[in-house]
């Protein structure tokens, strides 16, 4: 269990991980922003192809060599972008990253429950704990190796992983199943096709497209904001590195993980899911237009992109907890589908921030992303006679283990 916890924590460290060594690889290999973020494109358009297919392996080749799997193109792929001598090299091998990252999250919470002697309760607190561990850590970890070069986040990151790699090995004894156990668990394997097939669940699709809406905010703030930050530094006569941005994606991180753990199910519990997700919607609609009205601006970049952590965490919580609850279909092909789909949303977000910026100006992005926000305000509104259903009386909250699963998922976008 500590095992599988340790590497959890080092997956989630990649959620804010290359934040602060975008503006040092732009420099040292002389690459445009808009090359720069496709790092996050490419890892995070294949995680969310293969999302859709990771209930089929695992159920094929079981949890723990899933586990495994995902681990090992971990290792190799972060090694192999710390050795790369161009952009392009990395771009490339982030698309293996983004492989590994998606059978390993697919399968970490089932694992780190099945590994648990003291009880699911017990080991779900310590996954939250490895989630926000990781998630605020990730920008510290990144900004401090990426003051000696943007090498040190990747090659930590391997090494690291490849401890929690021999760890699982060693350690994870998953419980033995009788031959009734395994006859049943065959018989519900999902198809290789059942993700895709999800999708015409009206209640799944209709969530599906406010998160594609909602993660192209999401990752223009994540992956544009160290550019503008950057630059407003400069402007202000200040020095802006990697250690200064680790710090400022540091409180944003550290701000989502808090209330994705903490206040979105206090929140969802005393409102309920749909006042929750409009509410915080419309205030990041809202964060994403101030930050583009003060973009030229260093203390309101920062303080807004730490305010927006906080929005943030209650949404993507409250977003996959709706998705949980919106279906009766297997938990483990609602979330993957779900995140499949999230996941190539934010996929396009840094594809189309960098070229808009340079055609229009640095405020551009944000705006976009705000439209995109605000779109998917419209969706969950139009929407309405499909989700009626979630967060109904009948339908109460989900339970702690299913909270956890929501904080995980949302918190899938590691790296």
């Amino acid at each position: 269990m500590w095992a599988i916890a340790f590497a959890c924590a080092i997956s989630f460290m990649g959620i804010g991980l290359v934040d602060p060594i975008l503006t040092k690889i732009s420099a040292d290999l002389n690459a445009t922003p808009s090359e720069t973020m496709l790092l996050f494109t490419s890892y995070l358009f294949v995680t969310g192809i293969a999302m859709f297919f990771t209930s089929w392996v695992s159920g094929r080749i079981g949890v723990k060599w899933t586990l495994i799997a995902g681990l090992v193109l971990i290792v190799v792929f972060a090694g192999l972008a710390g050795f790369a001598g161009s952009v392009d090299a990395i771009i490339g091998f982030r698309a293996g990253w983004g492989l590994g990252n998606a059978l390993f999250l697919s399968t970490a919470l089932a694992a780190i429950v099945g590994a648990a002697s003291g009880g699911s309760r017990q080991a779900i607190v310590l996954y939250e704990a490895a989630l926000g561990v990781g998630m605020a850590v990730g920008p510290l970890v990144g900004g401090a190796l990426g003051e000696l070069s943007w090498r040190g986040p990747f090659f930590g990151t391997a090494a690291l992983m490849a401890v929690a790699l021999v760890a699982i090995l060693v350690l994870l004894r998953l419980p033995r199943l009788s031959a009734a156990e395994r006859a049943a668990a065959r018989t519900e394997r999902p198809d290789v096709l059942a993700g895709f097939r999800a999708l015409r669940h009206p209640a799944l699709l209709s969530l599906s497209l406010v998160a594609v809406c909602y993660n192209f905010g999401f990752f223009t703030l994540l992956a544009y904001s160290p550019y503008p930050i950057e630059a407003a530094a400069g402007a202000a006569g200040q020095h802006f590195g990697a250690r200064e941005l680790g710090l400022v994606f540091f409180g944003w991180g550290l701000a989502l993980a808090v209330t994705s753990v903490v206040v979105a199910p206090l929140l969802t519990r005393r409102c309920g899911l749909r006042p929750v997700l409009f509410t915080m919607l419309a205030l990041f609609a809202l964060c994403l237009a101030a930050l583009a009205v003060g973009v030229a601006s260093l203390p309101t970049l920062i303080t807004l992109v730490i305010v927006s952590g906080l929005l943030l965490g209650v949404m993507n919580t409250a977003l996959t907890e709706a998705v949980m609850e919106a279906t009766d279909l297997p938990r483990s092909v609602a979330s993957s589908t779900y995140s499949g789909v999230r996941f190539i949303g934010g996929a396009i977000a840094p594809a189309v921030a960098g070229p808009l910026a340079a055609s229009l100006g640095a405020a551009a992005p944000y705006w976009l992303g705000a439209c995109a926000v605000l779109t998917a305000i419209l969706v969950l509104a139009v929407r309405g006679k499909p989700l009626a259903h979630i967060g109904a009386d009948n339908h109460p909250t989900l339970a702690p283990e299913g909270i956890a699963e929501a904080s995980a998922i949302a918190a899938g976008d590691a790296s």
